[in-house]
């Protein structure tokens, strides 16, 4: 990897797999992948990146088990079976939902960054944006801000935290990846899992907005449908 190059956190679901298809097409870059198993009970995410890593002919994201670690995670509904994933209409207006994973966001890209650090690379790239319906404070623009004014303190080898997205609907995100021919059939965003979207978690609910939106299809099949 030279100086150049840059590390993309990818989970597989809409966001950072347009973001990724954008740093390829957009940005000319051929970024090193990483993904996260934390727990999460919508693992299959991680195949969706795997996917999306042999369409643009990229290398296989490199894997970070955390799940040895899962009890820093435990107080989430996305990493704990027995509580309940909140439909959309629970957590509008709520500054912390049920589906906020502790420090989630701070944690993958200090990782990523370190290892950025130690490939050479200067700038890490995730798949944050502006939430419509519901938000976590680890994807904001202050947020952002923040950890890159951490991370500037490096005395060496500063590394930058990119976003590109951050200040992007979901809709302006699902606009940009159809211009650049994304296949969404190839993503995976449901909290629950499964064969088939739920269509009511928050998450499901935002993207089929940004879809109707836009007006378009979703690809994915779900079980409201």
């Amino acid at each position: 990897m030279s100086e150049n190059d840059a590390v993309a956190v990818v989970s597989g679901g809409m966001d950072s797999t347009t973001m990724l298809h954008y740093l390829v097409k957009k940005q000319g870059l051929h970024p090193a992948l990483i993904t996260f198993a934390y727990g999460q009970r919508h693992a299959r995410e991680i195949d969706s990146a795997r996917a999306q890593a042999a369409i643009l002919g990229l290398d296989v994201p490199m894997l970070f088990d955390l799940t040895p670690f899962q009890a820093a995670f435990a107080a989430s509904a996305l990493t704990d079976a027995s509580r309940e994933i909140p439909d959309a209409s629970e957590v509008a207006g709520d500054p912390q939902p049920a589906t906020y994973v502790p420090f989630r966001n701070l944690i993958f890209l200090t990782l990523a960054a370190a290892y950025a650090e130690s490939h050479g690379a200067s700038a890490v790239y995730y798949g944050a944006q502006r939430h419509d319906l519901y938000g976590y404070w680890d994807t904001t623009p202050d947020f952002l801000t923040r950890v890159n004014h951490v991370y500037a303190l490096n005395r060496k080898s500063a590394i930058s935290i990119e976003a590109p997205f951050v200040n992007y609907s979901k809709a302006d995100i699902l606009r940009l990846g159809f211009e650049m021919g994304v296949d969404y059939a190839q993503t995976w965003s449901c909290y629950h899992g499964g064969t088939v979207a739920c269509g009511t978690c928050p998450t499901c609910a935002e993207r089929l907005k940004a879809f109707a939106e836009v007006g378009v299809a979703d690809p994915l099949p779900y079980a409201t449908n």
